[in-house]
């Protein structure tokens, strides 16, 4: 016998409703304005003293979809300056809350603010008498109560048709937590070299890279002096696979630079200057850049000015490598 009841099939994807779920959501963010108020001041002025010279961590913590919003949280806050790391509450309750010392910070993330994972680490939180920020939307709640300071986030109605799903609150989360973050790394006076620091890997670490971690030093850079012969220098260059030799003088100072363009040039003027000593035929005064330039201010220089190669010099005017187009490729531009 064949079953009455049939499954219901997948119906239309509803875009109304869509547009619905991002107006819920910035509505949200919107409201938190509201939050920022002396308890948001507070709990930044907490973090940042904690986390300066590394004294002391943002421990994050949070269960489920808020769990992973701590997570993010802490790793803004990581890139950013203030060391973190996140906790998660099942296993702080079987030996990972340990990693909290009385120089930590702990920054909780619940919207219901009744999470029994994260209710039943309060206790041994407040014993360790720690400093305690909940980002919660129900102040009353345990862990409201038990904190030390709460950012509210406002009781929100998910859009979520079953009212079940986390969206808009962990969404308002998300927001409150990357604004303390970046006021945080606002009063810390983060620089653009210090933030290089923080990010040697990926796309972002090479834009933010200097000069000196990649310019060519010894054998793969070609140097010479101007007495040297045109020569002498075109071998020195091939020989480290450059198209230009930095002149020096003896005491290594930048003097000029010499480029496989300028050896063309010379070579259809005269044959016979192939021993003629180079300083005579140098571009000089050159341009150079310090070691500590940034690659993409190099990257934008050589591009303005269409030039290959880049003596780089140290804050004495020693030549100390030699940036060449040819290793820059792959390098995102500003």
């Amino acid at each position: 016998m064949r079953n009455a009841t049939r499954s219901k099939g997948p119906g239309k994807i509803d875009l109304k409703y869509a547009r619905h779920v991002v107006a819920v959501e910035a509505r949200a963010v919107a409201n938190l304005k509201r939050s920022i108020d002396a308890s948001f001041r507070t709990a930044a002025e907490i973090i940042l003293e904690r986390g300066r010279h590394g004294h002391g961590r943002l421990v994050a913590t949070g269960v489920g979809k808020a769990g992973q919003i701590a997570q993010k949280v802490c790793a803004t806050f990581s890139s950013t300056g203030t060391p973190a790391l996140f906790m998660h509450p099942t296993e702080a309750r079987h030996g990972d809350l340990g990693v909290l010392t009385p120089r930590d910070v702990v920054l909780a993330f619940s919207n219901s603010g009744e999470s029994e994972e994260l209710t039943n680490i309060l206790p041994a939180i407040r014993k360790m008498r720690v400093p305690f920020i909940a980002v919660t939307g129900r102040p009353d709640s345990s862990v409201g109560q038990a904190a030390d300071h709460v950012l509210d986030i406002g009781r929100i109605d998910e859009p979520c048709p079953l009212q079940m799903a986390p969206s808009a609150s962990t969404t308002a989360m998300l927001a409150l937590g990357d604004a303390l973050a970046l006021c945080v790394l606002k009063a810390r006076r983060l620089t653009i070299h210090d933030y290089a620091r923080l990010h040697p890997g990926g796309a972002l670490g090479r834009k933010l890279m200097r000069a000196r971690d990649v310019m060519r030093t010894a054998k793969r850079m070609a140097q010479a002096g101007a007495r040297d012969t045109v020569g002498q220098a075109l071998e020195r260059m091939s020989r480290a696979v450059v198209g230009a030799v930095v002149i020096v003088d003896r005491r290594s100072k930048l003097v000029g630079i010499f480029t496989d363009g300028d050896f063309r040039r010379l070579m259809v003027k005269d044959h016979s200057l192939f021993k003629a000593p180079v300083g005579e035929h140098m571009t000089s005064p050159c341009m150079s850049i310090r070691d500590e330039t940034l690659v993409a201010e190099a990257q934008a220089l050589m591009a303005e000015r269409h030039i290959n190669a880049l003596p780089v010099v140290d804050a004495r005017g020693k030549v100390v490598g030699l940036l060449d187009i040819q290793d820059l490729v792959g390098f995102p531009v500003l």
